[in-house]
């Protein structure tokens, strides 16, 4: 592999970290995870990667295509973060860092395009449903922020709808939740879904109901651990909205082939999450809670779903352009 010429960088951009790996001939070579907060910009970030990738005697010389999945709105040239600093001009990137092609996407369409290819190994099931081949799958995925996606058939290939659903309004469904979404209002007028299905909204929720003030980290770990039950409340909190939140998704997209978790925060509650209320809040729908019985949900446990997901992207884009 090392010294193939078509080299590619992908890079899967979150609002926390970079994750960067290069590309050839369908491996994956040499990923490596970069904390945002410790570079400038985006371009820092990635030539700091390949001056790492370089030391370990990787040709970085011969990349000339990038594909980079980003948590964020992907609309004409210029990409500015929504949870974190970066801003960028794709096309002055490319020009910079001397790239024949550039593919800059949102990082949940290219984590939906990875949906398709993922195996029992790579994914953990939760609760009922019966898996359907063929059908829209679609997507939601709480870390820094919150990400919705979907993708759907098309033939031979697949097709991701990108979108930004996190940021659509949040519905109490319990007093709990009531009294959390009161007391968001105060702070910030409109309430969204991320602002709960997050690693802020941990610390809100648990703010909310058990009235301090600790990281999301210190939250997830004393409900792991057993030692708090006002952070196991918290916590049991985020996975039933997080239910309905998902359930909303399936019913709007009509995902009958399932259902996928994604986002750094899901897969390191385990059992914690298995145990919890979100399968029986995904399915209660009322009239439609049988057609939602019927949808299986996953949580995805490969690593790095996002970078096999912008790989086919790039992939095909660079085969429309031949």
């Amino acid at each position: 592999m090392m010294g193939a010429p078509d080299m590619q960088l992908l890079a899967d951009i979150g609002g926390t970290n970079a994750r960067f790996a290069l590309h050839s001939a369908g491996r994956f070579d040499c990923i490596d995870v970069l904390s945002c907060a410790q570079h400038e910009t985006l371009a820092d970030a990635m030539d700091a990667y390949l001056a790492r990738a370089a030391g370990r005697g990787f040709p970085v010389a011969a990349v000339r295509q990038a594909g980079i999945a980003i948590a964020n709105p992907v609309e004409g040239d210029f990409v500015s973060m929504t949870n974190h600093h970066w801003r960028f001009s794709i096309e002055a990137l490319r020009d910079e860092r001397a790239l024949s092609t550039l593919l800059v996407v949102n990082d949940f369409a290219a984590l939906a395009m990875a949906l398709p290819t993922l195996q029992d190994a790579q994914r953990r099931r939760i609760g009922g449903g019966v898996e359907q081949g063929g059908r829209p799958l679609g997507l939601i995925g709480p870390g820094t922020g919150l990400g919705v996606a979907g993708v759907i058939p098309a033939g031979e290939r697949w097709i991701a709808l990108p979108g930004e659903g996190g940021h659509a309004s949040f519905a109490p469904c319990t007093d709990d939740e009531a009294t959390i979404l009161a007391a968001l209002q105060a702070e910030h007028g409109h309430v969204s879904a991320e602002r709960l299905l997050s690693g802020m909204g941990i610390e809100a929720i648990h703010r909310v109901l058990a009235g301090e003030r600790l990281d999301a980290a210190t939250i997830t770990g004393r409900a792991l651990a057993g030692a708090s039950d006002a952070c196991l409340r918290t916590v049991e909190t985020f996975c039933g909205i997080l239910g309905s939140v998902a359930g909303n998704v399936a019913l709007t997209l009509g995902a009958t082939g399932g259902m996928y978790i994604g986002g750094g925060i899901v897969p390191r509650l385990g059992d914690l999450f298995a145990q919890s209320a979100f399968r029986r809040r995904f399915e209660d729908k009322g009239r439609l809670s049988p057609y939602l019985a019927r949808i299986p949900t996953w949580v995805i446990t490969e690593p790095y779903p996002a970078l096999q997901g912008v790989a086919a992207l790039l992939s095909a884009q660079l085969s429309a352009q031949q």
